[in-house]
């Protein structure tokens, strides 16, 4: 008489976790994997690179000096144009170990402009460190790095820092998704990454 008693209710919780997605709860698990999947972890990050005459400000950013560090680049005191002044301006020219880094990187119709972009990192999720939920929304905080693609994505984005960031989930009727762009309520990935702290 008491197995079928027993057997009724286990049933029942078979069928009601069949019928449960996993994305119905909202794990560490599930919010990395999510994260690790989205279009702004998949793309590579784009490296731009200009040459030609550039500010002062542009010339002594981070990037740049990275590059200046490598001897990639050399930069020559110019005048300034109307729209980069006030001075002083750099003209910026690739060093022949430039030439020789960029080269098999620029695509075939872009070595002769003064302008162009290299794929050069792209992100790697380190953890998930904690998730906060509000009914259907949540904020999920996460630790990511650059990994290097090439020459210049070392230069630029250096392997051993990590960055905090939050990313922003919504519960919909097939379950947990993760926002990426702003039509959604939440700060979207993209900007969450853009604005990221570096890590502790």
């Amino acid at each position: 008489m008491r197995k079928p008693s027993i057997l009724v209710p286990c049933i029942m919780c078979a069928i009601l976790l069949s019928s449960c997605s996993p994305r119905d709860f909202l794990t560490r698990r599930l919010a990395a994997d999510l994260i690790a999947r989205s279009s702004t972890f998949r793309t590579a990050q784009q490296f731009e690179l200009h040459t030609g005459v550039v500010s002062n400000k542009d010339y002594v950013s981070p990037d740049q000096l990275a590059l200046q560090h490598r001897g990639w680049i050399s930069g020559t005191n110019v005048s300034c144009p109307p729209v980069l002044a006030p001075p002083p301006c750099w003209d910026i020219t690739l060093t022949p170990s430039g030439v020789d880094t960029f080269q098999s990187l620029i695509a075939p119709g872009d070595a002769e402009k003064q302008s162009f972009s290299i794929p050069a990192a792209r992100r790697e999720l380190v953890a998930v460190t904690g998730i906060a939920k509000q009914g259907n929304v949540a904020t999920v905080e996460f630790f990511w790095r650059w990994i290097p693609l090439n020459e210049v994505g070392a230069a630029v984005y250096p392997r051993g820092a990590q960055y905090r960031s939050t990313a922003s989930f919504r519960c919909y009727d097939d379950g947990w998704r993760l926002v990426e762009g702003a039509a959604h309520p939440g700060q979207p990935l993209d900007e969450a990454l853009k604005n990221a702290d570096p890590a502790p």
